[in-house]
């Protein structure tokens, strides 16, 4: 018989990072899950990308364990880390802060490719490309597939 689920929880938490005080233990106390052992499962699974945030969607069962999943980082945190800079544009269409190649752009999109919706390498780039403009990186033609014509069909 199948467990019965009581509630999923997202939360993003630093890799290897996870203690009992908030979020975690805000998030996951009314659930009346055992705290210390989700925290030690987290910090085993993401250790060494400390340096990251990292999501993690925890499904509740009712006889109170739990499973949870692994996101990558969010797009916003690899593009920072990417062109070099603390924070975003405030206005990103008037102040770029920052300029990133193609190349780049695609080692993000394999990254985020399993947790993005679309289907193909090409429309992962794509919505990298328009995360970084909406956060005032410029996003220059790189060695890898610049001087590409699209023809309409």
């Amino acid at each position: 018989m199948a467990k019965e689920i009581i509630a999923k929880v997202k939360i993003y938490i630093p890799g290897g990072q996870a203690t009992p005080a908030p979020p975690v233990g805000t998030s996951l106390g009314p659930h009346g899950i055992n705290i210390p052992m989700f925290c030690k499962s987290f910090n085993e699974q993401t250790k060494g990308q400390e340096e990251y945030i990292i999501p993690a969607i925890i499904t509740i069962y009712s006889n109170r364990t739990f499973d949870f999943i692994l996101k990558t980082p969010p797009t916003s945190m690899l593009l920072k880390r990417a062109a070099g800079i603390a924070k975003a544009s405030g206005e990103p269409n008037k102040n770029k802060v920052a300029k990133i190649n193609r190349s780049q752009v695609e080692d993000i999109a394999k990254k985020k490719l399993e947790d993005l919706n679309v289907n193909t390498l090409e429309s992962a780039v794509r919505v990298v490309e328009g995360t970084a403009r909406s956060m005032g990186i410029e996003v220059g033609s790189g060695e890898v597939g610049s001087g590409e014509v699209r023809s309409k069909k």
